[in-house]
């Protein structure tokens, strides 16, 4: 029962890769929750790591607290068939990804303990393929409530 997300209605089915390179321009600081789950490299996140890291997050906290998902897969990615001749267009679109930057947040939390969530972010980003920080709204203020 794969429930990740993709978009409802795209204008055009293919896109080009584009850069990774740089920092993430916005969302780069916690905006809802208390805590959050930052990159450190970039990389194409598919639906299907946001929705295991979202997964491996409820499930650690029972049903405890609120969670946010900051990145969306908005990018469609294309693949030839195995075993393809060279030429004849671009391939057909095979699934979708979010790029992601350093700096970028990609999980919020609040409604749980510090232990809870830092434990609980640590599952969810044993599912991304990128190196990732805990981060708390608290050390984000400079330590000022």
């Amino acid at each position: 029962m794969a429930e990740y997300k993709i978009p409802k209605k795209v204008k055009y089915r293919r896109q080009q890769r584009g850069r990774r390179a740089g920092a993430a321009k916005r969302g780069t600081g916690i905006a809802f929750g208390e805590y959050a789950l930052k990159a450190t490299e970039a990389a194409w996140i598919t639906g299907k790591q946001i929705e295991a890291g979202r997964v491996a997050i409820t499930r650690f906290v029972k049903r405890g607290g609120k969670l946010w998902i900051r990145i969306f897969p908005d990018k469609p990615i294309t693949k030839k068939p195995a075993e393809t001749r060279m030429g004849k267009g671009k391939g057909a679109p095979e699934g979708w990804v979010a790029v992601v930057k350093p700096g970028r947040v990609i999980f919020e939390m609040e409604g749980v303990d510090l232990a809870t969530a830092q434990r609980a972010m640590e599952l969810a980003a044993a599912k991304l393929p990128i190196k990732t920080k805990f981060i708390t709204r608290h050390d984000q203020e400079g330590g000022v409530l």
